[in-house]
C-alpha cells in the first residue's frame, strides 16, 4: 500500500513539472536540433565565453556567443532521456544528469559528453546535481535516490539518507560544511559537516520544494510551489515566508554578481528577485515564454532563461536591467 502511494505521489509531481519529466513529441526534434526556441530546457550553465543547456531527449546545447547561435554537442551514447541538470566541477570537467539515473561527462567544456552511469532497470530520474569540493560530486532525485562520488564524477555510489522515499530537488552548500536539501512535501535536510551527517527540520510548508540557496551561512532562501518562498536568517532554524504576489510554481533561480541576491524563475514566466538580505525587491513576469525553468548570467550582466519554450535572451534590455539593478 505504501508503495502504491509513493508512486501516486510521483505521478502527480511530475503531472505538475510536465516540462521536465514529457519531453516533446520525435517528429519535431529532426528540424528543432540547432532550434533553442524549440527545445524543452531543463538546466543551463555559464563557463566564462560558452552558455551549455541541457534539455529533452539528451539534447546539449553549446552557445559561445552569448546565446546568440546554438550548435549540438556530441552525446555517446545518446539514449533520447531528458537531461535535468548540470555542474561544472574544480577540473573544469562538467556532468549532467537525467532520466534513468543517466549521468554524462565531458571533458572539453560540453563539446563531448560520455556516458558514466545509467539504469534503466529502476528507472527513476535524478533531478539535481552538486559540486561538494575537491573530488567530491552528488547526485540526488526521485524516491530519496543520493549518490556520491569521489573522484570527480567517473564512479558512484548509493549513500543512505533518511528521507521516507520523498524526492530530493534542490541542494546547496558552502566550504564551511553547511549544507541544506529540499524536495517534495516539505522536506528540508541540513548538514552542518560537510554531509556526515544531516538532519530533518521541522517542517514548516507541506509543498514541494525545488530549490534552495545560500546568501550567506546563516542566511538561506528555498522556494518551490503555489509561488511559495521562504527566507531562514539562522540556517534553517525557523523560516519566514516572502509574498510575491502570486501562486506559480518557482523552479529555478540565479545568483546575481556583487552581493546583489538572487533571481528565481518559474511558471508563467514569473520573475522573481530577492536581495542579499532575503528581502523582495520584484516579482514580474516575461511575456509569452511559458515555464521557466534555469537561468544563467552571461558577461557578468546580461541574462539567458530556458525552459518549456527553449533558451531566450532579453534584446530590450529589459531583463538585462531587473537582473542588474541595484
Amino acid at each position: 500500500m505504501r508503495a502504491m502511494i509513493g508512486y501516486l505521489v510521483c505521478l502527480i509531481v511530475a503531472a505538475t513539472v510536465v516540462f521536465t519529466f514529457t519531453p516533446h513529441p520525435a517528429a519535431s526534434l529532426d528540424s528543432a536540433q540547432l532550434r533553442p526556441d524549440r527545445l524543452q530546457i531543463n538546466g543551463m550553465l555559464y563557463l566564462d565565453q560558452r552558455v551549455v543547456a541541457v534539455g529533452e531527449r539528451g539534447n546539449i546545447l553549446l552557445s559561445d556567443d552569448q546565446g546568440q547561435t546554438w550548435q549540438s554537442a556530441v552525446v555517446k551514447p545518446q539514449r533520447d532521456l531528458t537531461l535535468t541538470a548540470l555542474v561544472a566541477l574544480a577540473d573544469k570537467s562538467l556532468l549532467a544528469v537525467g532520466h534513468d539515473g543517466w549521468i554524462l561527462r565531458s571533458e572539453d567544456q560540453g563539446a563531448n559528453w560520455t556516458e558514466v552511469r545509467h539504469d534503466d532497470e529502476v528507472a527513476e530520474p535524478l533531478l539535481g546535481i552538486w559540486n561538494a569540493g575537491g573530488k567530491r560530486v552528488l547526485a540526488f532525485g526521485s524516491f530519496g535516490k543520493f549518490y556520491q562520488s569521489d573522484d570527480d564524477g567517473r564512479s558512484w555510489q548509493a549513500q543512505p539518507l533518511e528521507v521516507d522515499s520523498a524526492h530530493l530537488n534542490g541542494m546547496d552548500g558552502g566550504a564551511d560544511g553547511r549544507r541544506m536539501l529540499v524536495g517534495e512535501q516539505g522536506l528540508v535536510m541540513r548538514s552542518e559537516d560537510g554531509g556526515r551527517h544531516w538532519q530533518k527540520l521541522p517542517g514548516f510548508y507541506n509543498g514541494s520544494l525545488f530549490g534552495v540557496v545560500r546568501l550567506s551561512p546563516d542566511r538561506w532562501v528555498t522556494y518551490g510551489m503555489r509561488g511559495h518562498v521562504f527566507v531562514s536568517q539562522n540556517f534553517g532554524q525557523s523560516w519566514e515566508p516572502v509574498e510575491v504576489g502570486n501562486q506559480l510554481p518557482l523552479y529555478g533561480h540565479v545568483l546575481l554578481p556583487n552581493g546583489g541576491g538572487l533571481l528565481i524563475v518559474g511558471a508563467g514566466s514569473s520573475l522573481v528577485r530577492l536581495d542579499a538580505k532575503g528581502h523582495l525587491v520584484s516579482a514580474t513576469r516575461l511575456p509569452g515564454l511559458g515555464t521557466l525553468t534555469s537561468a544563467v548570467l552571461v558577461g557578468g550582466e546580461r541574462l539567458l532563461v530556458g525552459g518549456e519554450r527553449g533558451v531566450f535572451q532579453g534584446s530590450d534590455g529589459s531583463v538585462a536591467a531587473l537582473a542588474g539593478a541595484k
